[in-house]
């Protein structure tokens, strides 16, 4: 439930987005994925950075709710497309544009490929456990490369930034613990 209540949470603070945030995220999209994480420095960054994986999150969890069979990696694919929905709509109705990630589209088909049971749960877990780190990393840095900003736009995307990676800290824990449970 905790899970749950954090994403109600987080996608409470993405809506809570002012008009001024909207036009910042509405920038058109870099032409490549960022990677970089020094390079993000403004709420259009960091939002863009979040839309690829929270698409490839919301696709793996969309097939894991009917595949995955070890309990606790059912009910986070539940908690997860849930928030993954959310986050998608969010950023999407913000305008936010990403190009595709090839290397979460090759997880995505990894996936996709699996067969269910412990092979599927492995292979899910283990995507939303290196997707949740990446989204961690990318939150702090955001965080951390606008500290002092005073920008209300910049202040906006902290705020929600702050949300998010309480969020990210939580489910990256929440995926190691299945992942340790998966190979016991």
């Amino acid at each position: 439930m905790i899970t749950d209540r954090r994403s109600v949470l987080a996608g409470l603070a993405f809506i809570a987005a002012t008009p001024a945030a909207m036009a910042q995220a509405q920038k058109a999209a870099p032409a490549t994925p960022l990677t970089d994480f020094a390079g993000v420095k403004t709420a259009s960054d960091y939002y863009m950075g979040v839309l690829g994986p929270a698409e490839a999150s919301l696709t793996t969890s969309l097939i894991a709710v009917e595949r995955a069979t070890q309990k606790n990696a059912h009910e986070f694919a539940g908690f997860e497309l849930g928030e993954a929905i959310t986050v998608d709509e969010v950023l999407k109705d913000l305008g936010t544009t990403a190009p595709v990630d090839s290397k979460a589209m090759a997880s995505v088909e990894k996936i996709k490929g699996a067969a269910k049971g412990e092979s599927f749960d492995r292979a899910y877990i283990t995507f939303q456990l290196e997707n949740h780190e990446y989204l961690r990393d990318l939150a702090d840095a955001y965080l951390h490369n606008t500290a002092g900003a005073t920008d209300p736009m910049e202040k906006q995307g902290r705020l929600l930034a702050s949300v998010m990676l309480a969020v990210f800290k939580e489910h990256t824990a929440i995926c190691k613990r299945i992942y340790a449970e998966l190979k016991a």
